[in-house]
């Protein structure tokens, strides 16, 4: 991996120009200087999509498909809502998914001392433990998880974390009662599944896409 120009990541991307700009705005990838781009922040980018250039689900929606697989009701959804996300459901294959659910949380990856570790993940809904019922071996140094959105800045200036893609610190960022994303990280492993179909490392993402496959199947059955 090494640092990319705007032009390069438009013509990666199949994008304007403009458009990379706007996306290293909003934080969706990551600038080291002006106009140069971490490319592994354009592979994760790439990665959230699995090649679709459908429109995402909202928010809302996107927790609404986690809940439904993980024989969660999704109450904060009205009966309509809910009857075209079964449907839908039931005619999705695991990478469309993958890319319809990415707006679910916005991803930050930063660099920390080992020594936060066990602190930080009491901080959030830490989805370690489903990664590793679904085979993966845990890596005490490697921190995934959930927080509120308006949490996340002091959770960062607490811990000295710092931004960078290829950080070993993952925090997802989120609108979503975390209570409830609690739950659902406790009732099935569909949401750290979701989360591995993100991943570069080629392993976790195809576990993570197994993983979704036969949910889908399940609830298809």
């Amino acid at each position: 991996m090494g640092l990319l120009s705007v032009t390069e990541v438009a013509g990666r991307l199949g994008v304007t120009t403009r458009l990379v700009q706007q996306l290293v705005a909003s934080g969706a990838l990551q600038a080291v200087a002006r106009g140069v781009i971490d490319e592994i922040s354009v592979e994760r980018y790439l990665s959230t999509r699995q090649g679709s250039r459908r429109r995402a689900w909202s928010e809302a929606t996107a927790w609404g498909a986690v809940a439904m697989l993980s024989h969660r009701a999704a109450e904060w959804m009205g009966d309509a809502q809910r009857s075209r996300l079964r449907a839908r459901l039931r005619a999705l294959g695991a990478e469309e998914l993958v890319s319809l659910a990415r707006q679910r949380a916005t991803v930050a990856r930063y660099a920390g001392h080992r020594s936060t570790s066990t602190r930080l993940r009491a901080e959030i809904v830490d989805t370690s433990g489903a990664a590793e019922a679904l085979g993966l071996a845990a890596a005490t140094s490697v921190v995934d998880g959930y927080a509120a959105v308006e949490d996340v800045d002091a959770i960062v200036a607490r811990h000295g974390l710092m931004r960078n893609d290829d950080g070993r610190i993952t925090l997802r960022c989120t609108t979503m009662d975390l209570a409830i994303v609690a739950d659902l990280a406790d009732a099935d492993t569909v949401l750290a599944a979701v989360d591995l179909a993100e991943s570069l490392d080629v392993r976790e993402r195809r576990v993570g896409l197994d993983a979704l496959s036969d949910a889908l199947g399940r609830y298809r059955a």
